[in-house]
């Protein structure tokens, strides 16, 4: 045999490191998809317009995300913690949607405004009359709400979000610290109370609120825009790993091909 026969024919072990290095690199894209695809994922949440300071009045929206391929979010139930009851709280009209509040009477009255209060709100229901949030989409749901209870830093909000296939998910498991549930309830975080010992909004900001036309709208679209943006940009990776990873595939069986034939 040959010299020249003898190079040509390159060993089985020669070709594998080119074969492993196509493997390495598609279970790494994988991974990274796992990885990016993580923050893509969403929930019901809760985010004020503004801020929402203890003692005070506050615009918030509840964001609902639709997070099934086959089936549209047509019911939204948001109960209201019964530990601080809040006295007002008016929603929004949401084109498409009906909603209804429904209110409870208090084991103890409360005390607002010189008046006696002796029920709170306890949940506010929306409920689609179209098609809903759809694959692909979220909706928001605006509710001025207060006044916001002056000792405590965060009011939990449980949702039950429902789909046209029948399916309920219910958001309600409170977050402890430093681990997030899989079924998070929405969480407002509640400021500290400016020096008035109103919080941010006087009753007059509130009514504002109330009617879609309060002073920290612009504000709170900016915020809104910036989340959103936050949530495309994951999709984005999200894809670049899978092409990525597609990529190395094809590179390992590739490599190994031209091995094989050299």
């Amino acid at each position: 045999m040959s010299v020249d026969n003898v190079t040509a024919v390159a060993p089985a072990s020669s070709r594998r490191p080119w074969a492993v290095r196509g493997s390495v690199l598609a279970v790494a894209a994988a991974a990274g998809v796992v990885l990016l695809a993580g923050p893509a994922a969403a929930h019901v949440s809760v985010q004020p317009q503004g801020e929402a300071a203890q003692g005070g009045y506050a615009t918030v929206n509840f964001k609902v995300p639709n997070e099934r391929d086959d089936a549209s979010t047509v019911k939204l139930e948001i109960n209201f913690p019964a530990d601080h009851p809040l006295t007002s709280v008016m929603p929004q009209p949401v084109p498409g949607w009906d909603v209804k509040v429904t209110k409870e009477k208090l084991d103890k009255p409360l005390e607002s405004h010189g008046n006696k209060i002796t029920e709170a709100v306890s949940k506010v229901t929306w409920t689609a009359e179209d098609k809903g949030v759809e694959t692909g989409h979220f909706q928001q749901f605006p509710v001025s709400l207060g006044a916001l209870p002056d000792d405590a830093d965060q009011l939990v909000f449980k949702a039950i979000q429902t789909y046209d296939n029948k399916e309920v998910v219910r958001w309600i498991e409170e977050p402890t610290e430093g681990e997030e549930p899989e079924s998070p309830a929405p969480v407002l975080a509640l400021t500290a109370a400016s020096g008035d010992g109103h919080g941010a909004a006087s009753d007059d900001k509130a009514a504002k609120a109330g009617s879609g036309h309060s002073d920290d709208t612009e504000k709170a679209s900016s915020e809104q825009a910036a989340a959103d943006s936050s949530d495309s940009t994951a999709r984005i990776l999200a894809v670049v790993g899978i092409l990525i990873g597609l990529a190395g595939v094809a590179f390992g069986v590739l490599s190994g091909r031209r091995r094989t034939t050299s």
